[in-house]
């Protein structure tokens, strides 16, 4: 049976780890043998991986500390390819596969935008980590992008060759998301009869503009009855719970934190936001239209305009102009909602994105 090792650093809350383990999960029902191989086995996602996914714990602190236990399990377990995630993930495998001397052949998975990375981390560490992501990805036997517009932008920071890469869109929708979107949920908020919920669903970093999206949310609260409920966590929380203190919206927005199943909440709402800066493949969108509730995104570097169709599945707004997005969402829980057809969709499925992974891993495993 053809072996396949995932790598990445652990299972920690992230999108490209989400997705990972629904690839390895989407890859052993197909009946191929996956390892999980991670720097260190932890992370909340650590327990949704199908018992038959073989997690290898390098029992590493950093990825570069990992590199030559991944080069001795390369050698020792002799994997048919290599599929890693994450830009130093991706510089790690690589490395490993020269070390061990092996043909193993590497595919990087590309979940984010370079360009914003480097506009945020200046200097001799950015440079540094340019250098080593350019020369190592011209290494790579294959270069996957969660979106067309992570390949342009790729293209345009690394100089690789756009012709060289494959769009893959992430496998967000199966049946296991579908049915724990049914499951019950206790929760005040979504009782029959209360005002209607808006919900964002991320990580409380800056990039996703939270605060802009609290700032929206105040200005349509003071014409429309409805209330706001942001699902993550991280390091903007100090930031967005002053704000809303300040804003006095204390009754209207909550900010519980991350729960295991943000499926039951997103069925429930009137209407799901993106407000972010800058997006590789924002899944929330995708598994918001999946589950028939309509969604509200600003227009940013990447994904929402591919997702939305140009706006046909959903509004697109300026980023970082929080008039327009109170507008959008106003004028999006008013209008009837639209039934998506069925290609819309499709991409984002995991039986799709599965299919797509296996064509790619026998093209580059047979040469």
């Amino acid at each position: 049976m053809t072996k396949i090792a995932m790598f990445l650093p652990n299972l920690c809350l992230g999108g490209a780890e989400r997705v990972m383990v629904h690839l390895a999960n989407g890859l052993v029902a197909r009946g191929r043998s996956v390892d999980m191989v991670l720097v260190e086995a932890k992370g909340e996602f650590l327990d949704q991986l199908e018992s038959a996914v073989r997690v290898v714990d390098l029992k590493a602190s950093r990825v570069l500390w990992a590199i030559p236990q991944l080069a001795s399990y390369l050698r020792r377990e002799r994997p048919a390819i290599v599929i890693s995630a994450l830009d130093h993930a991706n510089v790690g495998a690589i490395f490993a596969k020269w070390l061990s001397r092996s043909e193993i052949p590497v595919v990087a998975a590309i979940h984010a935008t370079r360009s914003m990375h480097a506009k945020h981390s200046k200097g001799i560490k950015e440079s540094l980590v340019r250098y080593c992501i350019q020369l190592c990805y011209r290494r790579a036997d294959a270069i996957v992008c969660v979106s067309q517009g992570v390949a342009d932008d790729l293209a345009a920071v690394t100089g690789a060759r756009r012709d060289s890469m494959r769009v893959i869109y992430n496998p967000v929708i199966d049946e296991k998301m579908l049915a724990r979107a049914r499951e019950p949920l206790d929760h005040p908020w979504f009782a029959p009869g209360a005002l209607p919920v808006v919900l964002a669903v991320g990580r409380l970093a800056a990039v996703k503009d939270y605060q802009g999206l609290v700032r929206a949310f105040g200005m349509m609260s003071r014409k429309h009855e409805v209330r706001l409920m942001i699902l993550g966590e991280g390091p903007e929380r100090p930031r967005l719970e002053s704000l809303v203190a300040e804003l006095g919206l204390g009754d209207r927005v909550a900010l519980p934190g991350f729960g295991p199943n943000p499926y039951v909440y997103m069925a429930r709402a009137a209407l799901v936001v993106l407000s972010s800066i800058s997006e590789a493949l924002p899944t929330a969108l995708i598994e918001a239209m999946a589950l028939g509730t309509p969604v509200v995104a600003t227009d940013c570097k990447y994904g929402p305009k591919e997702i939305l169709q140009d706006g046909r599945y959903g509004s697109l707004v300026p980023v970082g102009n929080p008039a327009a997005l109170a507008e959008a969402i106003a004028v999006t829980l008013s209008a009837p909602q639209r039934e998506l057809p069925e290609e819309a969709l499709q991409p984002y499925t995991m039986d799709y994105a599965v299919d797509q992974y296996c064509r790619l891993i026998e093209e580059v495993t047979l040469g």
